[in-house]
């Protein structure tokens, strides 16, 4: 599989592909066979390796482990222990999957499961379904197949993801569509977006925080402290894509909690934040302050300002009576930017905060 050009690094495995491989670890067990690296056909249409880590088992047991590999991509689960365990029961050919200990089991609508089964996706289920039908054949008809996967620790790792806000309790996920970790992909965490929205729909909220990341939640939700915690939106980065699925799935209202860096690229039409995305439009800062016909001095220091950050502090300290006008204007700019990005008829707020949390601005569009 060939990157895209833009994304350098060496591919990881999902959880779902590891779980496949050590689920097929311990089938091959039970069929006598003691391998201690397995290969699997990934959705994607490429066979991946994987050594098993551990691996025991009886005639009607066994259980296998993969470390997981994230590659070069940032990921809670990176080196991660995934095990599969196996039982094999009289039946008629059902397979039968369980949450073990780390992995979560979903208590909340909207993740495209049903309430209080095991949380492992649809691909997921599909891969180790075909490779227990491959290994077992005809004898399958004849078996009742319980397959339960679990992550040591898995639950301390969730907690670093946004998984209890989805309602997904217990522990981490089983998941993936490609079964390969592209690096610092965005997909993933624009599908946590989608995620998070989904939960909220099927909840029946129609306002929604949007914020950047942790800090400008928890500044947005003390404001706005009556709203549930599963309508809390961490869109990182993509302010554009965020609002624009709002307003596909028909939610009413979003207000974005933001600071003055991710603000100012905002009101300059920026529909991504991230830096590789354009550096900080301080001709846009230079342009508003100008506007406001700061002392000479002022306007000469704030020329050789380099961050959004250093235009606050610079009013703070020497002409706080520009401070809020300043920031009024910013905030405008940024209600009328996201609404052209949303479309729609999406209700917006743009509340604008300093580093302490305190509100600078806020407007509505």
């Amino acid at each position: 599989m060939r990157l895209p050009r833009h994304l350098k690094g060496r591919l990881g495995f999902t959880t779902g592909a590891c779980a496949t491989a050590a689920l097929k670890g311990a089938l091959a067990f039970l069929k006598g066979q003691r391998l201690w690296e397995v290969s699997i056909e990934l959705p994607i249409g490429r066979k991946a390796s994987f050594k098993l880590h551990r691996l025991r088992g009886d005639h009607a047991f066994a259980q296998a482990s993969v470390i997981k590999d994230a590659g070069d991509d940032p990921d809670v689960t990176h080196e991660a222990e995934i095990e599969a365990s196996v039982f094999l029961n009289p039946g008629e050919g059902k397979i039968i999957f369980r949450a073990g200990e780390g992995v979560g089991v979903v208590t909340k609508p909207g993740l495209g499961l049903p309430l209080y089964e095991p949380a492992i996706t649809k691909v997921p289920r599909r891969m180790m379904s075909k490779v227990i039908e491959e290994l077992l054949g005809e004898e399958l008809q004849r078996l009742n197949v319980e397959v339960v996967l679990s992550i040591p620790h898995g639950e301390q790792l969730a907690q670093k993801t946004l998984n209890p806000r989805l309602g997904i309790k217990g522990g981490l996920s089983i998941l993936g569509t490609k079964g390969v970790v592209i690096p610092f992909s965005t997909a993933a965490y624009k599908a946590t977006i989608a995620k998070s929205l989904l939960v909220a729909k099927a909840l029946g909220i129609r306002e929604v925080i949007l914020s950047t990341g942790g800090r400008s939640e928890g500044f947005a939700h003390r404001v706005f402290a009556w709203f549930p915690e599963e309508a809390l939106i961490q869109m990182g980065d993509f302010v554009g894509f965020s609002l624009r699925l709002l307003r596909i799935m028909g939610f009413e209202r979003a207000i974005l909690g933001m600071m003055i860096g991710k603000l100012a690229k905002l009101a300059c039409g920026f529909s991504n934040t991230h830096a590789q995305h354009g550096d900080i439009p301080l001709s846009l800062l230079q342009e508003v302050l100008r506007g406001l016909n700061p002392p000479l001095e002022i306007w000469e220091a704030a020329l050789q300002i380099h961050t959004a950050r250093g235009f606050l502090e610079l009013l703070k300290a020497h002409i706080p009576q520009l401070l809020s006008p300043f920031c009024q204007i910013l905030c405008d700019q940024a209600a009328q930017r996201a609404k052209a990005l949303a479309g729609g008829s999406l209700l917006i707020e743009v509340v604008l905060f300093d580093f302490e949390g305190q509100i600078l601005a806020r407007s509505k569009a």
